[in-house]
């Protein structure tokens, strides 16, 4: 009788111990949801588990931080992969020691394009918003592919059958929007926010002006007139802010010119990259069409 209650007791500690135990890190964590998703596709069918780090809605990286979860996941992963380019700044720490896959590798930046409100000392130089270019998405993909064979060589052929599938939906995604975007009326852009320089590129879209505005440190009067003259000497039909972000100078632009005002997509957070992308053209094409 002693031995068995030995034993149960044992069974019982064991089992406390499982329950207590942490749970599994993933063996891959990527940063935001472009070089998440493009990771998760070409780790279908390998058992490699991967997680996204920034899962919140946000229109930039700038004054982020991560939570106590995402610095466990990103700490506990094999190896990250992140956009690059300085968008993920504020893991310095973590990447400095880590294995990193980094997608921006080879392509060439193109300046920011905006007059800065309320990042101090973030004032980029270069723009990291490469996914927004299905075509840099495309060295962005292989990259990814390039370091998941060098750390996975077992999965080699599985990544390139996968990467294959990927680049195929990002070439359909440029063929979509040169056919939607080809007719346009008006082809030049005034966005609030900094980040559609590629996304301009990639459609032969003119970004005449970019605004990097937040709550609390928007638009001067000065700006604002120069804002209302470019309108007008364009004669735009639309004006452009972020989904995540402030709406008060469009708003006022909007009041004095009769331009409208729609939203686009940085396509770094929410559901789905593709979805996101094909939303922004429709948008373009209805507000400048």
């Amino acid at each position: 009788m002693r031995i068995k209650a030995l034993l149960l007791a044992a069974l019982v500690f064991a089992t406390m111990l499982w329950g207590c135990s942490p749970e599994p890190t993933a063996e891959i964590a990527a940063t935001t949801l472009p070089v998440y998703q493009f990771t998760l596709r070409l780790c279908q069918d390998t058992g490699i588990r991967v997680t996204r780090l920034v899962t919140e809605s946000v229109s930039c990286l700038h004054d982020y931080s991560l939570n106590v979860s995402q610095v466990r996941a990103a700490e506990g992963a094999q190896v990250i992969v992140q956009s690059g380019m300085g968008l993920e700044d504020f893991m310095a720490d973590i990447l400095a020691d880590g294995q990193i896959i980094d997608s921006s590798a080879g392509i060439e930046p193109v300046h920011c394009h905006h007059d800065d409100h309320g990042h101090a000392g973030h004032n980029h130089e270069q723009d990291p918003h490469i996914w927004l270019s299905p075509e840099k998405a495309k060295t962005m993909a292989d990259n990814i592919c390039q370091g998941l064979c060098k750390y996975f060589p077992e999965h080699r052929d599985t990544f390139q059958m996968n990467l294959s599938g990927l680049l195929a939906d990002l070439d359909a995604l440029q063929a979509y929007g040169e056919q939607q975007l080809a007719q346009l009326s008006c082809r030049e852009l005034i966005t609030f926010h900094d980040g559609f320089a590629y996304y301009a590129e990639a459609f032969d879209l003119h970004l005449v002006k970019a605004i990097e505005e937040e709550s609390g440190s928007e638009a001067s009067a000065q700006e604002l007139i120069e804002l209302i003259e470019l309108v007008r000497t364009h004669d735009l039909p639309a004006i452009f802010t972020e989904c995540n972000g402030s709406v008060s100078a469009a708003d006022i632009i909007a009041r004095e010119t009769g331009a409208s005002v729609y939203s686009l997509d940085m396509a770094m957070a929410g559901d789905d990259y593709f979805t996101a992308m094909r939303r922004n053209i429709d948008t373009i094409k209805e507000a400048l069409g």
